[in-house]
């Protein structure tokens, strides 16, 4: 029989409401793999249980572990950082809260970049998340650890923050799916902060179905963090098949030919209609001056009072945020209506889904991408997030699932973005895919 921990969520609830399987037996499951592949990635910051779940809920008995920026009153929250280090929280995550309700069971806090700014996974405080399928390479980051703990079969999912492509860019580096909701969809309370005009919250998991479970329990209006939104929430995975939309000939001449050769073949299987490509960089550019901007301000008494306490890395994104004028901060967020428009009746205009690559080359190094990168390391990690802070700026939902695997044997993401509140109609679209294709049950081997 093999290990309960590798089975997917749903066919660990089922297994749990049939009596097939306990709670307490799925649970030293995922105890025994964290105590075997934790010295190898380094995924975890706590493995404490304190919040064992319940047996109802929809979510019950589930073992979830998440980044370690949600804060839960008593509990330590380090957001990755040195200045954080030991902070105790005097509150719960709205996020948190609904799991709970839920009957979800919180079994420990996943590495993460410091602060949540970072792409790669990178952490010089806590160590390096490391990428399952083969540790020398990136997990992607900010949610780090939450990408690797699910692939490697930790967890059986994992909430991430995602404000240039945190859940998105672990998604695809460790080979798990990754839902980055719409901006206002998912209540912020109780979250550490990165940059307000762009911070979502969302689950990675092994499926679309798995991660549909959790955008479930999540999603809603909160009070306590008043730019939620009341529109109703869709997880309906059936229906008519999606409508989609590419742009093939910018991914040919943009992508790595492995990478374009597995996203084309999902475009393929969607039947995708040809449509011209989103001005990905002009986007990323004005995403890049909003999250700057508000991240420097987020830690402008820090930055004056312990500046010494950031990795360097993090420091020098910060200082470029002070560097950026007013006049070009609110030119980005005046324009957001616009481009979204153009994206909405344009890029859509006869399709749900527009599909492009999550990362459009090869996951690279750990020291590609690292201090001892070289000259080409920024370039590197920008290509890292070429694909997906466009999405953040727009501030719609995208669904980041596996398509395919490169020579080395690393995973391939495919990116599927819709209209704002139409996560819905992504997570159909995935389960669609995955139904048909066996990329999301493929796990990284035990060495």
């Amino acid at each position: 029989m093999s290990e309960p921990a590798t089975l997917s969520l749903v066919q660990a609830r089922q297994q749990l409401e049939r009596r097939e399987l306990s709670a307490a037996e799925l649970l030293q499951s995922c105890r025994q793999r964290i105590e075997r592949w934790q010295p190898r990635i380094n995924a975890f910051v706590s493995t404490e249980l304190r919040y064992p779940g319940a047996a109802a809920g929809a979510l019950g008995g589930i073992p979830l572990a998440h980044k370690d920026m949600f804060y839960r009153a008593g509990r330590v929250s380090n957001c990755g950082s040195k200045i954080r280090k030991g902070w105790v929280a005097s509150q719960t995550a709205a996020v948190l809260e609904r799991l709970d309700a839920v009957g979800a069971a919180d079994i420990g806090t996943l590495n993460m970049a410091e602060f949540a700014y970072g792409p790669t996974g990178h952490n010089e405080h806590w160590g390096d998340c490391c990428n399952p399928w083969q540790p020398e390479y990136i997990t992607g980051g900010s949610s780090s650890g939450s990408g690797a703990a699910v692939a490697a079969r930790l967890v059986f999912g994992a909430l991430g923050s995602d404000t240039g492509g945190s859940v998105r860019t672990p998604a695809a580096a460790c080979g798990v799916t990754g839902l980055k909701t719409t901006w206002g969809r998912v209540s912020r309370f109780g979250a550490m902060p990165l940059s307000h005009s762009l911070d979502t919250i969302g689950p990675l998991a092994r499926s679309a179905e798995d991660c549909a479970l959790i955008f479930a329990a999540i999603a809603g209006h909160d009070e306590r963090d008043p730019i939620t939104s009341r529109a109703p929430v869709d997880v309906a995975l059936g229906g008519r098949a999606p409508r989609v939309a590419v742009s093939s000939a910018w991914i040919e001449r943009n992508a790595h030919p492995e990478v374009a050769t597995a996203v084309l073949a999902a475009a393929r299987f969607f039947n995708a209609r040809e449509v011209e490509a989103p001005q990905f960089e002009v986007l990323s550019a004005h995403c890049l001056t909003v999250m700057q901007a508000e991240a420097s301000a987020q830690h402008a008494a820090w930055m004056r009072s312990r500046s010494q306490d950031y990795a360097s890395a993090v420091r020098v994104r910060l200082e470029a945020g002070y560097a950026i004028p007013a006049a070009q901060y609110l030119e980005a967020l005046r324009l957001r209506t616009l481009w979204l428009e153009r994206f909405t009746s344009a890029t859509l205009a006869q399709a749900d889904v527009y599909l492009c690559p999550a990362v459009p080359v090869p996951i690279p190094t750990r020291e590609e991408t690292g201090l001892r990168g070289g000259p080409a390391m920024p370039q590197r990690q920008a290509q890292v997030t070429r694909l997906t802070r466009w999405v953040n700026y727009l501030g719609v939902p995208a669904l980041v699932l596996p398509c395919g695997f490169d020579s080395r044997g690393l995973p391939i993401g495919l990116q599927l973005v819709g209209r704002p509140f139409a996560e819905g109609t992504l997570l159909a679209a995935g389960h669609r895919y995955q139904q048909e294709t066996d990329w999301h049950r493929r796990m990284p081997p035990e060495k």
